[in-house]
């Protein structure tokens, strides 16, 4: 039997059937609902038609997770998760042994599991979406602090000209907020977001072009705060938009260009390993299954 692992996203959540080994066996998805009670009636019937299929359950969320306790206190954009006893809830529906963590640690966890963090000490991964999620690998191990938020990188301060503005990363640094500033710019659907990559790479639109280098300028200085506070060898990048990649090769560019301008950053930090996440927007899925290992105390690949 495999396992059921469910991301709890703010548009979708993903669920996948995976085999001890990490590999998936199916991935499906459905709208995220408004709702306390339509989320519960929708992971209600998720499980019964997985019951005698599976052999435990994993999810990863937004907001402050305690994965200890499996008690969720905030859930970052979806309001009806904040306060709840995930864990609790979930037991009373199954026996099968569940896990429960915030999304950006589960991206780290599945990168340094299996992906393009193994066997990097100390490292990160960077989730790219409504806000900015973040994972941190330091001394071989996932740190999530004593409020378990360490990582929230939404909250960093990036201060804006524009007192009326956020002062805060989440926002500049928002793939959602990027995506829609383009496809308004292209005068296209919210949705088509290959029209914007495909404009962005003929470079057929002088605004587009530095509405996206401006963006993927914000990550870099992001990352650079982060390998300067915590030195780190390597950060990967997840999210839906990672699956681009000109936005990759494009942060790539940005953070080679701030260590030119600033010419003693250059000169004491040593480059800054930057890639995708292997398993791009799966990671948190993947990730969440181990830490069911983790607390199961069984994270040897059969």
């Amino acid at each position: 039997m495999d396992y059921l692992s469910i991301d709890i996203g703010g548009t979708y959540i993903k669920f996948g059937l995976i085999d001890r080994a990490g590999n998936f066996i199916q991935t499906w998805r459905q709208p995220t609902p408004k709702t306390l009670e339509t989320f519960k009636e929708m992971i209600i019937s998720e499980l019964n038609t997985q019951k005698g299929h599976i052999k435990g359950i994993a999810m990863s969320c937004p907001g402050r997770v305690d994965s200890s306790t499996g008690y969720i206190h905030t859930g970052g954009a979806l309001l009806f998760l904040y306060d709840f006893p995930m864990k609790d809830w979930i037991a009373s529906l199954t026996d099968l042994p569940f896990a429960v963590i915030n999304d950006g640690k589960a991206a780290a966890l599945a990168e340094w599991w299996i992906g393009n963090l193994k066997g990097i000490e100390n490292g990160a991964a960077v989730v790219l979406g409504t806000g900015i999620g973040g994972g941190l690998i330091l001394d071989n191990h996932l740190h999530q602090g004593p409020n378990f938020q360490a990582g929230e990188l939404s909250f960093l301060i990036r201060q804006s000209p524009n007192p009326k503005q956020p002062q805060i990363f989440g926002f500049y640094g928002s793939a959602v907020k990027f995506m829609n500033e383009a496809t308004t710019l292209l005068n296209v659907s919210k949705d088509d977001h290959e029209a914007v990559f495909r404009t962005i790479s003929e470079r057929s639109s002088v605004d587009l072009t530095a509405l996206f280098e401006n963006y993927c300028r914000d990550i870099a200085i992001l990352l650079i705060d982060m390998q300067v506070l915590l030195d780190l060898e390597k950060i990967v990048i997840g999210g839906g938009i990672s699956a681009q990649d000109h936005l990759i090769e494009m942060i790539q560019i940005q953070y080679s260009n701030i260590r030119q301008e600033e010419i003693m950053l250059g000169q004491t930090f040593a480059p800054l390993a930057i890639e995708a996440c292997a398993f791009r927007n799966s990671s948190n899925l993947l990730g969440a299954l181990y830490q069911l290992f983790v607390e199961l105390d069984d994270t040897n690949i059969e």
